[in-house]
């Protein structure tokens, strides 16, 4: 449940004037025609949570997280507060126009409001201008009193992986903390803050199990962009943290990096910056083109001419590379070989601590250079700094198939699957974990992964090999050349002669694999 709230008291009071009444935060004072009205606080925050939302419904669960610190709180408790409300306004009766139940869905204040700054409080301060980076604040979760402690654990764990993306902004604990237990409107503290999204959450536990919901908003526009929810059972406590740190980040991540690109595209391209260029980089290379992997290269290309110490961008570039190599694209292989092999040093020399960059340096070190010790260990420099980057576990699998390690090479899809279920590139894990299986001999496993691949991208070429040389070795002769024939249309040069050019095995396993495609019909 999330705690979306009023202004807050401290930093911003407001009188809110409407109808012949006025509130006036600082004070906690209702006034009716001049005259002081008497409310109980849970009705002054009642009221003062509605006014501070009332561009939107309030639904019931939300009142009783923001007003009730989301306790158990019976239906009669909740409408004798609501009732106390509208007696204190002046809206008692069947009229509500001021306060507006819209039946099995929630409040609004629907009256006409105009706000001032409170005479009794402090001048607001101004906002914070915003870093060139997304920016993100995880506030305090809300939980019962016996639970503040896991909650704040949780918080915590979220600050230190969100940190660990070189890409996000991310402020402190100690300012985040600065909001417990005050009920402040978002876009107040993104004002604050000088953050463009915030991240609340509640903690709620029911004998030894506990559920845990975040929502990732945007300040500005309050709106909520993405939302999850866990539940753990209380053993070993900081296992089941990690547990929920990790989902929790595998939907608000991905979630932000898609909410900045789709900014980043409305941005005209006159304006754009280096961080702009690359989340467009961003964009293109999800889609998976020819063209597409061009364009990218390009936008990598000239975020890091903007700022030469943005080692991501210059990772992703040296990573377009690989992408050039396992389709087919590349025109000039020893230029490319010695583009790639500069972008990925350089990379890796500037991105020491940036998970992205080692990462995409690693990947290219493997799969272009054939620098495997090197290329894994680089990834697994990236893990050990951000081990909640789905891409750096993907990245690992690729790389442990390569070495015929099946079974770590599953492990780590595996993780990478389990960060990020919904992943735009879902179709090349698919695609990393039928070769981990062909690797081990399980050429039916390999052939049903290699589909679901092509289901979610019926013009992948690396799932498309997998699966003839599966279906030639395992028995399945038609539907070998069936799949052999489709990988022919797209990628026309492909010969068995050239395949060890495209996929990157140990070579007892490219034996094998060369000779599933040759039964599956291609040409020599």
């Amino acid at each position: 449940m999330v705690r979306l709230m009023m202004q807050s008291m401290r930093a911003s009071p407001l009188l809110y004037v409407f109808d012949d009444c006025t509130l006036d935060t600082a004070r906690r004072e209702v006034r009716r025609a001049d005259a002081p009205v008497p409310v109980e606080p849970k009705v002054f925050d009642l009221v003062l949570y509605l006014l501070a939302n009332r561009d939107r419904l309030v639904s019931k669960d939300e009142l009783i997280s923001a007003v009730w610190n989301g306790r158990i709180v019976s239906d009669s408790a909740i409408s004798a507060c609501i009732h106390s409300a509208r007696v204190a306004l002046g809206d008692a009766g069947t009229g509500q126009r001021l306060i507006k139940t819209f039946p099995r869905k929630g409040l609004r204040f629907v009256g006409s409001v105009r706000e001032t700054l409170s005479p009794s409080g402090v001048v607001e301060p101004a906002a914070l201008s915003l870093p060139d980076r997304p920016s993100l604040a995880v506030l305090p979760f809300l939980a019962d009193p016996d639970q503040g402690y896991f909650a704040d654990g949780i918080v915590d764990e979220m600050i230190l992986a969100l940190s660990r993306m070189r890409w996000l902004f991310v402020i402190a604990r100690n300012s985040s903390f600065t909001y417990k237990d005050r009920v402040v409107d978002v876009r107040q503290i993104g004002r604050e803050l000088g953050v463009r999204y915030v991240i609340e959450g509640s903690v709620r536990k029911s004998a030894n199990r506990v559920r845990i919901a975040a929502q990732l908003i945007d300040a500005e526009s309050r709106m909520t962009l993405a939302a999850n929810r866990c539940e753990g059972v209380l053993g070993d406590i900081f296992e089941l943290e990690d547990t929920i740190v990790s989902e929790m980040i595998a939907v608000i991540a991905p979630k932000l990096e898609a909410t900045e690109i789709t900014r980043a595209r409305r941005k005209p391209t006159e304006n754009l910056d280096a961080y702009d260029f690359y989340l467009r980089g961003q964009e293109c290379y999800y889609l998976w083109t020819q063209s597409a992997h061009e364009s990218a290269l390009a936008f990598f290309q000239r975020a890091f001419v903007l700022d030469g110490s943005f080692a991501a961008a210059c990772g992703m570039a040296a990573r377009c590379y690989t992408s050039r190599k396992t389709n087919g694209w590349v025109v000039d292989q020893e230029v490319e070989v010695s583009e790639a092999r500069r972008l990925a040093r350089q990379a890796a020399a500037l991105g020491t601590d940036d998970a992205v960059a080692l990462t995409s340096a690693g990947f290219t070190y493997a799969k272009v250079l054939g620098e495997m010790a090197a290329g894994k260990a680089l990834v697994e420099r990236a893990l050990s700094l951000n081990p909640n980057y789905a891409v750096a576990w993907y990245c690992a699998g690729w790389i442990d198939v390569w070495l015929d390690d099946a079974a770590g090479a599953l492990e780590n899809f595996g993780n990478a699957l389990r960060r990020s279920p919904i992943d735009p590139l879902m179709f090349n894990f698919y695609a990393g974990i039928a070769s981990a299986h062909f690797v081990a001999g399980r050429l039916d496993d390999a052939r049903l992964y290699a589909m679901k691949a092509i289901e979610e991208r019926p013009d992948f070429v690396t799932a498309l090999r997998v699966a003839a040389a599966s279906c030639a070795l395992g028995g399945r002769p038609i539907e070998a050349h069936e799949y052999a024939a489709v990988l022919l249309r797209i990628d026309s040069d492909i010969r068995v002669g050239n395949v060890k050019d495209r996929v990157t095995f140990h070579p007892n396993t490219l034996s094998k694999f060369v000779e599933g495609l040759r039964l599956a019909g291609l040409p020599e």
